[in-house]
């Protein structure tokens, strides 16, 4: 009985670490994906991608909503390769990209 005292709080405390350092990694997930994957093309305008922060160029985008716009990342248009050429990213993944990215023109 005494060792399964010593056991619970040992279990408790690893649990919270791993919580705790998940947590920031999803809150900052979309700046992650668009540092990783998505602006190599959008910081620059490569191949005419809108770039972070150009209201104007991402005006027609932002029209379509958020929904339209993963599909578009998913299938791929134009010289972006689908999944923006990163085939490990989820749906969420993208979308939290897309997300960070049209958070930038509003």
């Amino acid at each position: 009985m005494h060792f399964s005292k010593l056991r619970l709080p040992a279990v408790a405390v690893l649990t919270f670490g791993i919580a705790a350092s998940v947590a920031p990694a999803q809150a900052n997930d979309g700046k992650a994906v668009y540092d990783k994957t998505c602006a190599m093309c959008h910081a620059q305008g490569v191949a005419n991608a809108p770039k972070l922060g150009d209201k104007a160029a991402w005006a027609p985008r932002v029209a379509q909503g958020v929904p339209a716009m993963v599909a578009t990342v998913v299938k791929g248009k134009g010289a972006m390769p689908p999944k923006a050429g990163n085939a490990t990213l989820t749906d969420a993944q993208i979308k939290a990209g897309v997300e960070y990215m049209l958070a930038s023109v509003k």
